[in-house]
Formats: structure tokens, sequence, C-alpha cells
């Protein structure tokens, strides 16, 4: 079977599902829960510094988007970092700690941008025996007001600078987490590098609104009448965090910086996704915030059973396998000719890709032939976008073929090349031409 013991940053877990910091980690008696229940680590909600403890709202934390099944797509939150008080937090960690020696506990942290606050909290936290610190610098609402969380994560010299003044004081090693509220999510990560951190964790959630109350006219969460922006996560920010991963992971500044990936893991396969591209692990929140912490098993056999099938021995063997096949646009053959295919046999004859085709694509897509209702593709309009794969409710029913080197294509009447060919070669391209 294969071995999916994880060690992240010398930081060693059974395996590579941890809890990220957020309401699961926010005391031991989840996280006791939590680790029966098979997770292999947990990052401890953010503690702040010592004093009167934060103040969060008493009525609704949460916004969400819905699929048409109920199912939930999106979570946003309006809860800030921990309202218990530092001492006690920091006895239920070292308590956990030592009761559960084989598993990661990471501690998440966010005080004022002042080294003083830094180097008082610190000592404190390395006292219980944490594996590690996770600096948050994602929080995108509540905290930034005050000068923290994504305020930090936003300003690259910030993220630099607090990273030395923690590595500069502290043994544990130090995970950075990243805003995705950015326009490049390289510069913070190259900033992180550069303060010396040994990880970074990634995506935190994202500054939204989710929806507005049409009786109220309040957006939700409402809390008497008024509403805030949140921070946006599950299955629907994924596809955002797995390309700010693969952008960290390929980047040349970065390519070495290990990255615990967050952001929307519900199976085992979203895990692997994220591992592929070059995480070393991932953090879960959402998903077990939506069917409890019972669903680490589904992921852990999940990936053991995958990794079994493909041959994959352990961890590194997967880890950062997909990162050389992500590339810039600019770099894709534009000699790679597709055209859709519809298997007749699976067919249900709903219509929905001619429909998509014919009213937003390229008419490409018969709905008649010979007076009865059949569904084809018309090679010669045909211009392999897959738009028809993704709508059609039946899987596999239509797929996407290769045309042959040497084949014509019917839509541009000419014969498919063999050689790879990218933009930055082609003939239309302005830059080719004004560099000639």
């Amino acid at each position: 079977m294969a071995d999916i013991r994880n060690d992240f940053v010398g930081i060693k877990s059974p395996n590579p599902f941890w809890l990220a910091s957020a309401p699961p980690t926010d005391k031991a008696y989840n996280i006791e829960r939590a680790f029966k229940a098979g997770w292999g680590g947990v990052v401890w909600k953010t503690l702040g510094e010592e004093g009167p403890p934060i103040v969060n709202v008493n009525g609704p934390r949460y916004g969400a988007i819905w699929g048409g099944d109920r199912r939930l797509l999106g979570l946003n939150n309006i809860e800030l970092i921990t309202d218990r008080d530092l001492y006690l937090n920091l006895r239920e960690i070292k308590q956990i700690k030592k009761d559960w020696p084989d598993r990661a506990v990471v501690v998440s942290l966010m005080v004022p941008c002042e080294e003083q606050a830094w180097k008082a909290i610190l000592p404190l936290v390395e006292e219980t025996g944490a594996d590690g610190i996770e600096l948050n610098f994602g929080c995108p609402h509540g905290m930034s007001e005050r000068g923290m969380g994504s305020a930090v994560g936003q300003v690259p010299e910030y993220i630099e600078m607090v990273t030395r003044w923690c590595k500069a004081n502290t043994r544990m090693p130090i995970i950075v987490k990243l805003t995705p509220n950015i326009t490049d999510i390289r510069y913070p990560a190259r900033a992180a590098h550069a303060g010396g951190a040994d990880a970074v964790s990634l995506i935190n959630t994202v500054s939204s609104i989710t929806s507005v109350n049409l009786d109220t006219f309040s957006p939700e969460p409402s809390i008497d009448g008024k509403g805030s922006h949140g921070g946006y996560c599950g299955p629907a920010v994924k596809p955002i965090a797995l390309n700010m991963v693969a952008e960290i992971a390929r980047d040349p500044e970065t390519s070495d910086l290990p990255i615990s990936g967050i952001g929307g893991v519900t199976t085992w396969r979203d895990a692997a996704e994220f591992m592929v591209l070059g995480a070393g692990n991932v953090q879960v929140c959402t998903a077990a915030m939506t069917y409890g912490f019972r669903i680490v098993q589904e992921m852990i056999s999940g990936l053991e059973a995958w990794m079994d099938t493909k041959g994959h021995d352990n961890l590194d063997a997967i880890t950062a396998r997909a990162v050389p096949n992500v590339t810039d646009w600019q770099y894709l053959n534009l000699n790679y000719v597709t055209k859709a295919r519809i298997n007749q046999d699976l067919c249900i004859k709903c219509g929905r890709c001619h429909i998509a085709c014919e009213d937003t694509s390229h008419q490409a897509i018969t709905h008649m032939v010979n007076g009865a209702r059949h569904f084809e593709v018309i090679d010669k309009e045909c211009v392999g976008c897959n738009l028809c794969v993704n709508v059609c409710p039946v899987e596999d029913c239509i797929t996407m073929e290769q045309l042959s080197p040497g084949t014509v294509d019917k839509r541009t009447g000419k014969p498919v090349e063999e050689k790879y060919g990218n933009w930055t070669e082609h003939p239309n391209n302005p830059s080719k031409v004004a560099a000639e």
C-alpha cells in the first residue's frame, strides 16, 4: 500500500491532511475529535497578542452559495481570530501536543506589525511544544482594518520584514499564509522566501459579498440590518487556489519553497491535484464544516487507492509532477487540432450540446438529420473548444479527438502540421513581425 506519511518542512504527520486555521481548530475539544477521526495535523485557530480577547459578532457569521441541489459551493465568513484567552489556548495546545505526539500541531499567529509584539508571543508558543507557526497574512476582514491580516499580506516588504523578525526569534519552522487578494501571488511568495520562510500556505479567503437579501437590502450575513465583506472559501475557490499554487511552484525564484495547499479541498482528488501542482500537503476547512471530521477517512482511503492503482509509492512520487506541464498561453501548441465526437449509443438527445453551440459558440452541432432528432458534430465548423463536453449531462458521451498530422482540417482546409508551433512563432504575431 502507498505510504502517505507526510514530512512537511520537518513537521511529521501520518497523512497529508491537516485542518486549516478556522473554527474547527478553535479549541482542544474540536482537535481531540479531529485527531480521533484521523486528521494528520491541525493549524490552531489564529492567536492574537496578550490582552483583552478579540470581540466577534454575536449574530450570523456565514453567508453561502449553493448549487441547484443545495450542495454548498462557497462559504463566506465574517468571523475574526480566536476570541478565547491567549493563555487558555496555549495550555490546550501544550496538552494536545503531549497527548498526540505523532500529529502535526501548528499555531497560527496574528499580532500588530511591530517587532516587539512578535518577540513577545513567539516564546509563549514555542514553550507549548508546537511543531511550527503559521503567520496569518491573509484574513481580509476585521483584522485588516487594524493593520493586520491581508493589510500585511498585500505589502511584500512587510511580509519579508515580519518573517525576518520571526526567524530571528524562534526555532520553530515558519509557514507564511498568503492572501489571494492581490494581483500577482508571486511577489508576496518571493518576499516570504527572501525573509527566510520555511514554507508558504495558500490561499487564505477571498474578499467577498456572497449575496444580498432583497427584502431588507442587506448583504448576507446580516447583523441588525447591515452586512460586511467577508472571506470566501470552499469548492468555489479551488480553481483560484490551484492557479496560485502552480504560479509559486513554477516561478524560478520560489520553485524550491515548500507549499501547503488550501482552498476548497473536499475529496482525495482535490488533494492530489494540489499536490501534483507543487503542494507538499493540504489544509481543509469548509469540507469539515460541511460534512464533519470523518470526511478525512474518505480522503485517506481515496488517495491511497489512487496511488496504489497508479503505482505511486509515496507522496514524493506525486508532488509537483504536473508543474512542468503548466505553461503560459503563448507556448501552447497551435498545431494541436481536435474535434468533438458524440457517442450516439450514450446520447440521450437532450439537446444541450446543440443549444450551447448554436446560441453561444460555433454552430457546429446538428439537431435534425433526415427529419429526425439527431445530434452530430459538423467538422467544418467545429473549433474543438469542448464547450459541448462541459455542458453534456452524460459523462463521456462527448469526447475530444485529436486529428492526426497530415489530416485535412475541414474548417481551415489545411492539413494538420506535425511540428510544434506556438504564438511566439506565428506569422500573425505582431511582436514576431517587429523582431524581424
